[in-house]
């Protein structure tokens, strides 16, 4: 992990912010349209991702400042945002779940291998933004296609971490990928907050 450097830690905060700016923008657009239960999901999951994010950079940030190695915030990471994609995207599922509610009840699971929370990942994010693409797709054009990009660099990604080997030139191609990814993802949502917006305002 030599090719940490204090300004990638940094960097490595954006993506997180992005995910979270556009998660708190689904959650006020959607809070009138969502059953509690589903909510109350969607809001949970994206906090762990937020957590899990911010740790995974705090890590970062120490240990190219050298102050510490404190591994525990790295090992985080995947515990939190794969389960918290998946829940963000099993809240916004709730759109379609009009007059029901859902109990929810979660255990800790003890594992050894990341792949889990990898597959979490992808299933979580990348559902949500097919999810919130099909949705767009019936209210405006480009709206789709910023999500497909989003989900396009989420694959790359994906790519990215089977074939990481640990440089400094791997960490940056991985830190770009992400925020395009995340930024696309924001740009999306708040294109389809402004058509909620603008339907709102028509009623």
């Amino acid at each position: 992990m030599d090719g940490i450097s204090v300004t990638m830690a940094l960097v490595d905060f954006i993506p997180v912010v992005l995910f979270f700016w556009a998660a708190v923008i689904l959650q006020r657009e959607l809070y009138p349209r969502l059953v509690k239960g589903a909510y109350s999901i969607m809001a949970g999951g994206s906090i762990m991702v937020l957590i899990g994010g911010c740790f995974k950079a705090l890590w970062k940030l120490l240990y190219a400042l050298n102050v510490c190695d404190y591994v525990l915030l790295d090992h985080s990471f995947f515990p939190l945002q794969g389960p918290g994609f998946l829940l963000f995207f099993l809240g916004l599922t709730g759109i379609f779940w009009k007059g029901r509610e859902t109990k929810v009840f979660a255990a800790p699971a003890v594992v050894t291998t990341t792949l889990p929370f990898i597959f979490m990942q992808i299933v979580g994010l990348g559902g949500a933004e097919i999810l919130l693409a099909v949705i767009g797709a019936q209210k405006k054009r480009s709206i789709p296609v910023l999500f497909i990009l989003a989900f396009v660099f989420m694959l790359a990604m994906g790519y990215l971490g089977a074939k990481f080997d640990g440089s400094s030139s791997m960490h940056w191609v991985a830190q770009l990928t992400n925020i395009l990814s995340m930024g696309f993802f924001l740009l999306g949502t708040l294109e389809l907050s402004k058509v909620w917006k603008a339907e709102a305002t028509a009623v």
